[in-house]
């Protein structure tokens, strides 16, 4: 119970990976705030989870892309738990197609939740631990694409890249406070994301020959490594990425 007496905000947290930290940082004691766009029967299927553990959760609907919700989540959060400690940024979405036909609103949608969205979440976040006097974690997740170029998905990348240059920055910035930031980047896992992939055969072999433990992950995997950081196991780690993809991404070939 590394986590117990903490309260920690999920974005995205109504399915996947999102899903799977949640109840991972419950099982070590944190209450949770869970966060949700479009999927409430996901967010409800994560309090359940999270309750099975023993811990409280609230649930609260935002648009991570729009910055009066951004900072109606953080402080709803504060108002129902008192406080809050620890900020998982998860929700993230991406599109498919080539560099020369991406429509602005398309790369606004990816750019607004992928890296405005968790600007002004974890600047919200910090603002309440100043304003508290309270040392905290920040964990990004952020994606191999931070580093793997990744044909098609252009503003997939820079929005990621972006969260990369932000986590080390604010590793400076933030650390005469107390306060941490990470990333864990993921590669290649099994999530309702990934459905067509899981379908294909094909696809999904040559990926498996790409991934040196030749096997996908499991959002549990991710959910593992964020638990580190946000315990106090990790108090001196900051400003760093961690890679979650059996070994991708320095074995990876375009197909």
């Amino acid at each position: 119970m590394k986590l117990e007496g903490k309260v920690a905000l999920v974005t995205g947290s109504s399915q996947g990976i999102g899903q799977a930290i949640a109840a991972r940082l419950a099982q070590e004691g944190a209450d949770i705030v869970i966060d949700y766009r479009s999927h409430r029967e996901g967010a409800e299927e994560t309090l359940a989870k999270v309750e099975a553990t023993g811990r409280s959760g609230f649930i609260v609907k935002a648009d991570l892309g729009v910055v009066s919700e951004v900072r109606q989540l953080i402080e709803s959060g504060i108002q129902h738990f008192g406080k809050l400690d620890i900020l998982v940024n998860n929700a993230g979405i991406e599109k498919n197609a080539d560099f020369w036909s991406v429509s602005e609103a398309d790369y606004d949608a990816v750019l607004n939740v992928n890296l405005k969205g968790v600007f002004f979440v974890t600047q919200t976040f910090v603002q309440h631990l100043i304003e508290t006097k309270r040392t905290g974690k920040i964990i990004n997740i952020s994606s191999v694409h931070e580093e793997l170029p990744f044909p098609h998905f252009t503003s997939y990348c820079a929005s990621k890249g972006g969260v990369k240059m932000m986590t080390r920055n604010l590793a400076i910035e933030l650390g005469p406070f107390g306060i941490t930031i990470n990333s864990v980047a993921p590669g290649a896992i099994e999530t309702p994301i990934n459905t067509k992939l899981l379908n294909d055969p094909e696809k999904l072999d040559a990926l498996l020959k790409n991934i040196p433990l030749g096997r996908l992950g499991k959002p549990q995997d991710v959910a593992s490594v964020v638990a580190f950081l946000a315990s106090s196991d990790a108090d001196y780690v900051t400003g760093t990425t961690f890679f979650v993809d059996g070994g991708l991404l320095w074995n990876y070939q375009e197909q």
